[in-house]
């Protein structure tokens, strides 16, 4: 089986983002071509949260996608299942609220956050229905959440090079940059093995969640999932 096969341990996960966090922003800025920092603002722009309003960031790694809610007086708590992750990001943002937390057993009560977002982490994770029905439990009635994923590009050519890129260019230029190319081996595995859009839509609506909606970024490299939990 690939590294990329469901039976992920959250251990084995969990140390294996230890190990890149310290570059990990870096690399990503690098083998994205510079296109994650817009996925990220769209991310931010489809939670639309307020001032005063509290939003959980799954898999916010060092906090990158925390920051910008913090500094516009969202009370964000950035929560990931890496300690090494998370230790870096204390140590350039000590003000937010970082928590290690397992997205299938999240370490808060119930209806606690206005919003739930998740960027790049919900295919790491070994029981995605159990997952998304765990943020529900975490979202008050009424409440959002929005979900930036990796997905299928839409025009077969460009979905063909993309896949070669994937498993041809990214291990050897996270090499150059990260020191550890089998963690970028297994994030490309769960990249192209991943549901396309329309099934992680219908995932979401089998879990509970309405007014479920996508629209694609960058040709389909990444789709921006939105939902809502029921009143």
């Amino acid at each position: 089986m690939s590294r990329a096969g469901l039976e992920k341990d959250p251990r084995d996960v969990a140390a294996m983002f230890d190990g890149i966090a310290r570059k990990y922003d870096l690399t990503n800025d690098v083998v994205s071509l510079g296109q994650d920092r817009a996925w990220r603002r769209e991310t931010l722009r489809a939670v639309a949260a307020e001032p005063g309003q509290t939003v959980l960031d799954l898999a916010a790694g060092t906090g990158t996608s925390s920051e910008p809610l913090a500094d516009a007086g969202v009370r964000v708590v950035p929560c990931d299942l890496s300690t090494g992750m998370l230790a870096v990001g204390k140590r350039r943002r000590p003000d937010l609220s970082f928590v290690a937390g397992d997205a299938l057993h999240l370490p808060f009560a119930d209806a606690s956050f206005d919003a739930v977002t998740i960027s790049f982490g919900l295919r790491n994770v070994t029981d995605v229905p159990a997952a998304l029905a765990e943020m529900m439990r975490v979202t008050r009635p009424g409440g959002r959440l929005v979900v930036c994923e990796f997905s299928r590009p839409t025009w077969a050519p460009f979905r063909t090079v993309y896949t070669e890129y994937l498993m041809r260019a990214l291990p050897p230029v996270a090499r150059a940059v990260s020191k550890e190319p089998d963690a970028y081996v297994y994030l490309a595995e769960t990249i192209r093995e991943w549901p396309d859009q329309q099934e992680l839509g219908r995932m979401l609506v089998r879990a509970g969640w309405s007014q479920v909606g996508f629209r694609n970024l960058s040709g389909g490299i990444v789709a921006l999932h939105r939902a809502v939990r029921p009143e």
